[in-house]
Order: structure tokens, then sequence, then C-alpha cells
């Protein structure tokens, strides 16, 4: 089982030792930071078949780490991960194993149909006992004050807070709050006697995973971050995530922030703080604060940002349409899809005459974009 970080391998390490020991089923954990000792009795233990679930990160990919007999091979918060790392993975195997892909990213049904066309896709659409849905306000730059007095209310009830920029550094956008120079005002001016720690994918492996685990085990109160926490971070405690410029993010990297909280007992909150006045930014930050119905969400982002933003850069190769329209033709391209899977099943490698063409054209499109499917 891969993950695409230390701290959410070890999380998945100790859930399932949790859940599968009574089962007598052997659960191990192999990341980059292990010692070499370690490393290699993971490794040994493998070999030999003593393991019967490996945990890990991209380290489960590496030279020298061989499987007994793989048969699953389960990749957690997949778009985190390359076509080619997903396949390194299963290649591991003699012969073709079992394959289940993860992700807490909501997606369009059309843009599922494109992507994973060739699986079989369940959706899971309610929220795990005892969780109550995060409440989501939008606010204006002169609200500010009113949202570090929210801020010190949930510290003062034992919570911890996440505060989200679009900027590591100052210079990235004149506009933006950076999380370098924010963390310095916050923990200097704002919050001087609350215990302010800072994370952005800038810094290197080990320093972001011990600012992760100081944050998980209570040692901070308030962490001030990029998107780097939007996956993979689980912080029961944590009731409240501010996201700054909220306009500069996509809604469904919005819900993904969102579902940092909201994980344990209480209530928890949700605040956009923009200083956007732009009619149409408004309107989407208030369908947003109306739904935490994350599929909705997905087919609304589809309708304002179109599939060529969807994904960020992973999505580029998605066909370009002449005509067909994504956000409304899901029925059309589930019979086309329907269709391609009766022809495979007829002439699995497309070598009869009749389907000479559909093979140029698979050739072409592969030629164009190689990682059409990155």
């Amino acid at each position: 089982m891969m993950a695409p970080t230390e701290i959410l391998a070890r999380q998945h390490f100790e859930t399932l030792t949790r859940l599968l020991a009574p089962a007598g089923i052997r659960v191990g954990l192999l990341t980059g930071s292990m010692k070499a000792a370690e490393k290699k009795a993971a490794r040994s233990a493998l070999d030999r078949g003593e393991i019967d679930l490996m945990v890990g990160t991209h380290a489960l990919l590496s030279e020298g780490v061989e499987y007994r007999d793989l048969g699953l091979v389960i990749t957690d918060e997949q778009h985190r991960f390359g076509v080619g790392q997903r396949s390194a993975l299963s290649s591991k195997a003699r012969t073709a194993p079992h394959v289940l892909v993860m992700s807490a990213t909501p997606i369009p049904r059309t843009l599922a149909l494109l992507i994973y066309g060739d699986l079989e896709v369940t959706v899971m659409d309610e929220l795990p006992p005892g969780r109550t849905p995060v409440e989501t306000y939008l606010v204006g730059e002169d609200k500010r004050q009113r949202m570090y007095t929210f801020v010190r209310k949930n510290v003062a009830q034992g919570r911890q807070v996440y505060m989200i920029c679009p900027a590591v550094e100052e210079g990235e956008g004149s506009d933006l709050k950076a999380v370098t120079a924010y963390a310095k005002v916050l923990s200097e001016q704002v919050f001087p006697d609350l215990r302010v720690g800072f994370v952005h994918g800038k810094m290197k492996g080990r320093e972001k995973e011990a600012v992760m685990a100081a944050f998980s085990n209570r040692e901070l109160d308030v962490l001030v971050s990029t998107t780097v926490v939007e996956v993979g971070v689980d912080v029961p405690n944590a009731a409240l995530m501010v996201i700054e410029n909220a306009e500069r993010f996509g809604l469904s990297q919005l819900h993904q922030l969102r579902g940092r909280v909201g994980r344990g007992q209480w209530q928890s909150y949700c605040v956009l703080v923009t200083g956007n006045r732009s009619s149409e930014t408004l309107e989407r930050l208030r369908y947003f604060t109306k739904t935490t119905d994350g599929f909705k969400i997905a087919e609304k982002d589809l309708e304002l940002r179109g599939p060529g933003d969807f994904f960020g850069q992973r999505q580029h190769g998605l066909p370009t349409l002449r005509a067909a329209d994504l956000a409304g033709d899901t029925r059309v391209l589930k019979e086309a899809q329907d269709a391609a899977e009766r022809l495979l099943e007829a002439d699995p490698n497309l070598t009869k005459r009749e389907h000479q063409g559909v093979m140029e054209k698979v050739r072409r499109l592969f030629a164009e974009d190689g990682d059409i499917f990155n």
C-alpha cells in the first residue's frame, strides 16, 4: 500500500496494525527516512514472506525491494503519483496483481469515465459516523480582526487552527499572503502568546515531517501552510481552517482543504478570506459556503473552469472536444465507453482489418502526448 507522504504512510501503518493484528495479518512499514538498518530489516522480512501487508511511500518502488508473491497493489491519494510510479509498483509482481486506487478528490462523472474508464469506480458519498458537516463562511478584509478573534476563541477551547496561504514567500504576488512572512507577522504581532508554526513545499522532507508531527502532537496552536497539507494530514483536534486569498483556489481544492477539519468530535469551521470584489468570484465562493457535497462542488468547478484547469497540470492530456460538452454529455460518453469495451472484447489488440483506423488513431494520440493519462 503506497501513500504520498511519510505522515500518511505512518497513519495507515498504525491504523492497519491495530485492525489487522488480531486476525494474524502482519503489517510492515517502509519509508525513506527510516535508518538504513531498519530499511534492510523491512526488506529482508518482505522478501522472506514474513510481512503480509507492506505500507510505505515511494520507498516501496526502490531497487532491492522484492515481494515474495505480490497479489494486491493499493495506491492512496493516487492523483499524487504519476502513472509510471503506479505501474512500477505493479511490475514488481510475477503475475498481474489486483489494483485498487483511492482518492478523496471528488471528480465529476464525466471526467471519471475519461480518466478511470478502464476501472470499476466506487463512490463513498457519506461522512464517517460521528462527524458533523463543517460550517463555512466567506469574509472580506474588513472582517480580518473578527477572524483573528475567532482563531483565539478556538485555541482557547483547546482546538488547533490551519491558516492557508497561496504563496510561499513575498514577491510571488504583491497581493498574496505568503507563508513565511505571514507566519512571522502572526507569531510576533497578532498571536505572540500562541504557538505558531509554518510548513511549505520548498522545505526539506524531514523539516516538513517534523513540523507536521509537532502539529499532530498538539505542540503547535496555529499552522500556517500552503496547500501541502491538503492530503495525508489527519489531526482530529484541528477544528478551524482559514484560507487566505480564497479566490486563488479552485472549488475542488478548497474542498480538499476544508476536509482537513471536521475530523474529530467538535464542530468545525472553514473561513474563506478574500479582498476580491468581482461578482463572479464572490458568487463562486458563496456557492462553496452553501454545500459540503464534494460531487456538486466538482461539477460546479468543471462548469466554471473547464477540464483544462480541473486537475491543474496533471490533466493537460484530456482531449479537446469539438462538439461535446464534458459537463453535460455524460450519457453519450458512457455509450462511447461501452462501445469501446465491446470492440476490445471482440478484438483486444485491434488487429482486424476493419479496426486499423482505430489503431492508427490510438498510436497518433500517444505519439503526440505520451503522458496523456499522467
